[in-house]
């Protein structure tokens, strides 16, 4: 009785854990990872853009391009900005947003990527992330210097 109700419990929580919906952020991750390791693998750069029409990350190797398309019914915009913010900046629903985007980012063979910042809206609020050129990785905030 004991193994049927540890079975039940265990392929419910299989499937909640499932059912977790990816966020536009996921998809970024991901296409990243592919990004660089496609750079790495090739020896050559790679570009990553993002098409807003049809809400799909393109990954270019200047040979076949692959294609990460968010999850249908998101309402989620992406703008890769320039590593530094800018004086392009516009006020919406009170969240400050940058408006001039950058067209797309470029990893390197050498497992670098250019220095950029990388923008999710949803709605009236946006999050910009930034990017480490040396590990293409997000870039953790400052701590408070207590160590």
């Amino acid at each position: 009785m004991l193994a049927l109700l540890a079975g039940v419990l265990v392929s419910a929580s299989a499937d909640l854990i499932g059912d977790k919906p990816v966020s536009a952020e996921d998809v970024f991750w991901k296409a990243t990872q592919r990004a660089r390791a496609a750079a790495l693998n090739g020896e050559h750069e790679v570009r990553l853009s993002f098409e807003p029409k049809d809400k799909v990350f393109i990954l270019d190797d200047g040979v076949t391009p692959q294609k990460l398309a968010l999850p249908p019914g998101r309402d989620a915009e992406v703008d890769f900005l320039a590593g530094q913010a800018t004086g392009n900046s516009i006020l919406v629903g009170g969240e400050l947003m940058e408006s001039k985007p950058i067209p797309f980012v470029t990893f390197y063979p050498d497992g670098t990527c250019s220095s950029f910042r990388v923008q999710f809206r949803a709605g009236n609020s946006a999050r910009v992330v930034a990017i480490d050129p040396w590990t293409c990785a997000k870039i953790l905030p400052p701590t408070d210097g207590g160590s």
